[in-house]
């Protein structure tokens, strides 16, 4: 089980950015998958987390209105659609997939975890 994450970049503050997340393995494709944000020296922080069929998602406050988290199964592909940037959005994002039917925000309640892909905004 592998996970991939493609996307990250330079932007400037107001624009956007869509991070990808492709998964390996049919099961998989139902895990509930999230993305996590990670700075130098901070802890893990959650950012969104989507349900194995899609119908359901949650964000963190910090997000919520500005990013959407999206799913394709058959695709094996999950989505974090970025916008309305702002410096502090800067970080590393993971993404991140659990067996659990639960809508997590706990970085440990994952098993399976990508690479990570830096989005730095610029003020």
């Amino acid at each position: 089980v592998q996970l991939q994450a493609y996307g990250g970049g330079l932007v400037q503050a107001g624009g956007s950015v869509k991070l990808s997340c492709v998964g390996s393995g049919r099961t998989f494709s139902m895990y509930t998958k999230a993305w996590f944000r990670q700075l130098r020296g901070k802890e893990r922080e959650f950012v969104a987390v989507i349900s194995g069929h899609g119908r359901n998602a949650d964000y963190a406050d910090s997000v919520k209105g500005r990013f959407t988290i999206s799913r394709d199964n058959a695709e094996n592909t999950v989505w974090l659609q970025m916008n309305s940037l702002k410096p502090e959005d800067t970080a590393v994002y993971y993404c991140a997939a659990s067996r659990e039917f639960s809508l997590s925000n706990n970085p440990s309640d994952y098993t399976y975890w990508g690479q990570g892909t830096l989005v730095t905004v610029s003020s």
